[in-house]
């Protein structure tokens, strides 16, 4: 399960530049911020922001937000191209996981799946995983839920429960680390984002790593 802001890419914060006008068409609103996004779910982002603007009850506009949101992204994805990137390693290895027949890739996210599929798309990922199975921002505001959300898909596809130790949630922050220590699953966290090493091990993450580059190795690590 990869979260995917700068664990798996750097989106260049376009994600920003088409939260603006979608709020602002939704609400109309003058836009003035966006909440802290990082780790955090956009259902949960959509909160805090609708009430840093004076909107306590966001719920009536989140369907029609979540929409223009993801229109809005999908506008930008040549700017999204120019200023984002993939992250060192992260191509080599979920193409290497690709070759895996036990290995199944999915997202789990607080990008809406709308963008999240954008995301990877635009850098030639989104063949690599399996989206109808993914965790995504507007199943839950915690999220921890997203993981679990992502084994009942999963479980559903494949005709199974997946026993706790065959999953693994990789990501950059004590959020994507305390959501998989919450379903008992392996929290592998990468300091490839704005939490440090040393905080992503006080979380719990049973292994941090700088990044991806070592391809092999962490191909090992994930894969067996």
């Amino acid at each position: 399960m990869w979260d995917v802001d700068r664990t798996l890419l750097n989106a260049g914060g376009v994600a920003q530049l088409a939260y603006a006008p979608a709020f602002t068409a939704v609400t109309g609103v003058t836009w003035r911020e966006m909440a802290y996004p990082a780790g955090r779910t956009d259902w949960d982002i959509a909160v805090e922001t609708f009430a840093m603007h004076g909107i306590d009850d966001c719920e009536p506009h989140l369907e029609a937000f979540f929409t223009l949101f993801a229109a809005e992204f999908a506008a930008r994805r040549e700017l999204l191209v120019r200023h984002g990137h993939v992250l060192p390693g992260v191509r080599e290895v979920l193409a290497a996981l690709g070759t895996r027949p036990h290995v199944v890739q999915t997202l789990v996210t607080g990008n809406i799946r709308p963008v999240a599929v954008d995301k990877l798309a635009a850098f030639d990922l989104a063949e690599l995983v399996d989206f109808d199975i993914g965790g995504y921002g507007t199943d839950d505001i915690v999220r921890a839920t997203l993981v679990r959300r992502s084994l009942e898909r999963a479980a559903a596809k494949h005709g199974r429960a997946f026993d706790p130790s065959e999953v693994i949630v990789v990501g950059d922050t004590a959020h994507d680390v305390n959501a998989a220590l919450a379903n008992g699953v392996t929290a592998v966290a990468v300091a490839t984002g704005r939490t440090s090493a040393e905080a992503l091990a006080a979380a719990g993450a049973h292994v941090v790593l700088d990044d991806l580059s070592d391809v092999d190795a962490v191909v090992t690590l994930l894969a067996g």
